[in-house]
């Protein structure tokens, strides 16, 4: 046995060829993985090897993210310049959410409630005449609350440390350097985080930043270990996925307004909708949450497209890609799979066209069903009773089918 697990730690078998010994740092990693899957019991399962497995290794061995990927922005940097930046680096993050909250008019009880932040907002859509947003007609939606909120001093002059707080239920939680990788997995699944900082105490700094897609790429390197292959072989169908019935699938029909779909994702948090035909079966394109920065960033589209359905704009984003030259894995051709699909070939997909979600068709093309990166990590750990003691106190509110 000892002799075995040297013969494996030295070469890997990927595609049934003998490869060298991995030299990812993902790959070493999935190494550890796999010298703790080894000393397992053999009467448990391979999720309850797994949990086993990623609560003995620190989520400091998870390898640190390239420099070249950790982007800063000051807290007195102006909601404009951090737009910019964030779209420059295709990056979602809290402005842009922000606002998309604050693009649809306030209810008249709260209309003199507000702080004086919410009153400019309002100015700018009243001024706008945006209206309420819905399944009616598209010309509804005009251009005018984008184009009106670029130009205004609201817009330009109000900080990054201004909205702060103000978008989210939690503004910062972290990870110490000693917790388990089966704690930041968690996180990262069923408490819907996307990110995740680690947080070294003693120097007071952020040491390293763990997201869905670094998780996903890790388990892409994993490929041809035992711990992976025995769970990455298995069918789409056969671990539950996708979860949600096709009747429950948050769409947006092709000639609906494109700020519904936003809207909606807004509203029901999630990154992305796909854009459906007339029929609501076939799956025409993809809106990502990310994609708001070309009504912010982009004058040909906000300002030439006056009723801007989600077919126009995902053809005026195309079309404003090639003339800059930019590619965006986002607003383009859907990525799209079938049940019969296994873990690991969705893995591999999902990393190599760096996307967040899949969509499920059956063989005639009708959706069935949309997986995200958080339903891969879901399944690949379980949350035990009591795991979490209290460390959610004060922290954040816990899901409702937290078993906590």
């Amino acid at each position: 046995m000892a002799s075995l697990q040297l013969l494996r730690r030295e070469s890997a078998v990927v595609h049934g060829v003998m490869q060298e010994s991995p030299k990812s740092p993902e790959a070493r990693l999935g190494m550890k993985v796999e010298d703790l899957w080894d000393v397992q019991e053999p009467q448990l399962t391979p999720t309850e090897k797994l949990n086993a497995c990623f609560e003995g290794i620190p989520v400091s061995a998870f390898p640190p993210a390239p420099s070249s990927q950790v982007i800063e922005i000051k807290s007195d940097t102006s909601l404009a310049e951090a737009v910019r930046i964030l779209a420059e680096h295709k990056i979602l993050s809290a402005p842009c959410v922000w606002i998309l909250h604050q693009s649809e008019p306030p209810s008249p009880r709260s209309q003199n409630s507000g702080t004086a932040l919410e009153a400019a907002v309002n100015r700018v859509t009243n001024a706008a005449s945006l209206g309420t947003l819905g399944p009616e007609d598209a010309a509804a939606t005009s251009g005018n609350f984008f184009e009106a909120l670029t130009s205004s001093e609201f817009y330009k002059n109000t900080k990054v440390r201004d909205i702060a707080g103000s978008f989210r239920w939690a503004p910062f939680l972290a990870l110490q350097k000693s917790n388990s990788f089966l704690t930041m997995l968690l996180l990262l699944s069923s408490y819907k985080m996307k990110s995740i900082p680690v947080v070294d105490l003693g120097e007071a700094k952020i040491d390293n930043i763990i997201t869905q897609s670094s998780v996903i790429h890790m388990l892409a390197e994993c490929a041809g270990l035992q711990w992976f292959e025995s769970w990455g072989t298995r069918k789409l169908s056969e671990i539950g996925l996708p979860l949600m019935a096709p009747d429950l699938i948050v769409k947006v029909y092709e000639e609906e307004p494109v700020l519904q779909a936003f809207k909606l994702m807004r509203k029901k948090r999630i990154g992305g909708v796909p854009i459906v035909d007339s029929s609501g079966r076939k799956v025409v394109g993809n809106i990502s949450i990310r994609d708001v920065h070309f009504l912010l960033t982009a004058p040909e589209i906000y300002h030439d497209y006056r009723s801007i359905t989600a077919k126009n704009f995902s053809t005026a984003v195309e079309g404003y890609l090639k003339t800059h030259q930019e590619i965006s894995p986002f607003v383009r051709g859907m990525v799209i799979c079938t049940k019969n699909y296994s873990i690991k070939e969705l893995i591999m997909k999902l990393d190599s066209e760096k996307i967040n979600r899949v969509y499920v068709v059956d063989d005639a093309g009708n959706l069935e069903g949309v997986i995200t990166l958080r339903d891969i990590i879901s399944r690949l750990v379980h949350e035990p009773r009591g795991y979490f003691g209290d460390f959610f106190d004060g922290v954040l509110p816990l899901p409702s089918d937290s078993r906590v």
